[in-house]
């Protein structure tokens, strides 16, 4: 069963997604949040990244009750991640690659903020955030670091994990 705190980080996340605001992520939502992140994406093949952002859909769409997919299912989902770590880091390399904007192998201050942008889909205060991602403190992020973050917040449950910022500051 979900805590507050993950109903509120992913839910978060969850709002973002719901393009029209109805409370339940269908299809076209996915396929909504793949078009964004295909319109911005780095030196990453975008039938792969659209392919891998899709991917998830079937998942959830089993947990729900046929009619979109609630945030509680959304979370019924989450609860079985740390059974799909495979999957999850696959979807961290993928969106790695899409967010690393110049290929330089790391994710910038400015390209974690453009990550944000493009999966809320609104410009988002990350000056707070990205030093907390941020562990050694070198100015960027590398895949190992976004993949243990990116794993941290879809599959953890601790609102001091770093990774639980990976989105911004968890929903109020």
């Amino acid at each position: 069963m979900a805590s507050e705190f993950q109903r509120r980080k992913v839910g978060g996340v969850f709002r973002a997604m719901d393009v029209d605001g109805d409370g339940r992520l269908t299809e076209s939502d996915f396929q909504a949040l793949a078009d964004r992140w295909t319109a911005v994406a780095g030196p990453v093949d975008p039938h792969r990244l659209a392919s891998v952002m899709t991917g998830w859909w079937p998942v959830l769409q089993d947990a729900s009750d046929g009619d979109g997919v609630t945030l509680d299912e959304v979370l019924l989902v989450v609860d079985g991640l740390d059974g799909m770590t495979d999957a999850v880091a696959g979807t961290a390399d993928a969106m790695f690659e899409a967010i690393d904007l110049d290929g330089d192998g790391f994710i910038s201050r400015s390209e974690y903020a453009a990550l944000i942008e493009t999966w809320s889909g609104a410009p988002t205060a990350t000056d707070d955030v990205f030093p907390r991602l941020d562990l050694d403190g070198d100015g960027h992020l590398t895949r190992e670091e976004f993949r243990t973050h990116w794993t941290e917040f879809w599959a953890g449950d601790n609102p001091n994990a770093p990774g639980s910022y990976v989105f911004g500051p968890p929903a109020r």
